[in-house]
């Protein structure tokens, strides 16, 4: 019989962080996000608490948790601000991950205890300003320079999160080792005829250049910057698995992100809920509560609804993960179906806010600002239609 509860172990951590959300970010994640300054505070205690580590092995400094877990942090963190819920989300499957999946054992064993700890950030470098959702169409090159034994990277990548902060200590990023090279049944999107390589550029390095942040409409207290390399110079060390591998990994490294940003979605749909159900219940006009109207309570309803089955697709994607069966289809379809929910109910708890929903002291109103991004990054909704037409063998 299929139990679709959580466990012990998983509800004492839902709770938890739940608890955290409401009592820590809660009450000052508004003042970072006017003023638009990461919350490092916050950050600092997230990281007290193991969150940063909690899909990695005891042995790298992590918690022994699994993937799993980690989307149940980031709904409940996402219920109540994104910008911290991205902030956990990009570290973890896209900043420590690769590192976890492909890194030699010594790379894990220099990076990972300071990754999975919140002592140290780290950032995929994979978009570019002339890729977007051609994620193979990198420009970005790697030269092998053998007297040196160096990599020497040139190019640009935009829209990086947490790859400019205090504590950021290093960037995973793609580039093509070679211009042209043997063909591969890999490529999704773009030719097959590239090799792309992933590498470590640690921060600090000479020609790894961080551009101001941007100026954004949501996320406002996560960080994301463009990033340029000219002439950086790495060890040959620093390959992250495989030379021509690097095509590969990322698509992993997006499969698996997929789910997560799935889970940051139904917490921001499920957000959207909580706030409006209160409000509905203390707002009043006409002479009686605005949730006493049906036209409200269906909107309501229906908002449930839409987190709700949110939930299910990204823990079914989630489960199927943690088992080792294929999950592409499903991380796809999670991915898709929450970030339109979180959408459709940031708009609609704005409407039952009224006049107040459109007021920045109003949680719904940083919702509104931060769902549309869901449906663009780590693949936008049109490439999400394309990947499950694609297992479904449509083309």
């Amino acid at each position: 019989m299929l139990d679709h509860r959580l466990n012990s172990e998983y509800e004492e951590l839902r709770r938890t962080v739940a608890e955290f959300a409401q009592d820590v970010v809660a009450p000052k994640i508004g003042e970072f996000y006017e003023q638009g300054e990461f919350p490092y505070e916050i950050v600092r205690e997230m990281g007290r608490m193991g969150l940063f580590g909690l899909p990695f092995p005891e042995e790298y400094g992590g918690m022994g948790g699994d993937y799993f877990a980690l989307c149940l942090a980031l709904e409940e963190l996402a219920r109540v601000d994104s910008s911290v819920a991205i902030t956990l989300e990009a570290a973890v499957s896209l900043g420590a991950m690769p590192v976890y999946r492909f890194g030699t054992e010594e790379q894990k064993r220099e990076w990972l205890p300071r990754l999975t700890s919140g002592e140290m950030l780290g950032a995929f470098g994979l978009t570019e300003p002339e890729g977007g959702s051609d994620a193979g169409a990198t420009r970005t090159t790697a030269r092998y320079d053998e007297a040196t034994d160096e990599w020497v990277i040139n190019g640009t990548k935009c829209f990086i999160t947490n790859s400019g902060t205090e504590i950021t200590g290093l960037v995973t990023v793609t580039a093509l080792t070679e211009p042209i090279a043997r063909s591969s049944e890999e490529g999704e999107f773009s030719s097959p005829q590239r090799e792309i390589s992933s590498i470590i550029v640690p921060t600090g390095t000479p020609g790894f250049q961080v551009s101001k942040k941007y100026s954004k409409v949501g996320w406002n207290a996560s960080d994301t910057r463009e990033l340029s390399f000219t002439d950086c110079r790495v060890p040959a060390a620093n390959l992250l698995g495989e030379r021509g591998r690097g095509y590969a990994q990322f698509l992993r490294i997006l499969d698996e992100g997929r789910i997560a940003i799935a889970a940051l979605g139904t917490g921001l749909a499920q957000g959207c809920v909580d706030q409006s159900v209160t409000y509905a219940g203390t707002r009043r006009a006409f002479g009686r509560p605005i949730g006493a109207n049906q036209a409200i309570q269906f909107k309501l309803a229906d908002m449930e609804m839409r987190a709700h089955t949110s939930r299910l697709a990204w823990r079914d994607a989630a489960s199927r993960l943690l088992h080792g069966e294929p999950f592409k289809k499903e991380a796809a379809i999670a991915k898709l179906y929450s970030s339109e929910a979180a959408v459709d109910n940031a708009r609609e708890a704005t409407q039952i806010h009224g006049g107040y929903g459109f007021m920045n002291e109003f949680p719904v109103a940083r919702f509104w600002r931060d769902c549309k991004i869901l449906e663009i990054g780590e693949g936008t909704s049109e490439v999400q239609r394309m990947l499950i037409a694609r297992e479904l063998g449509v083309v």
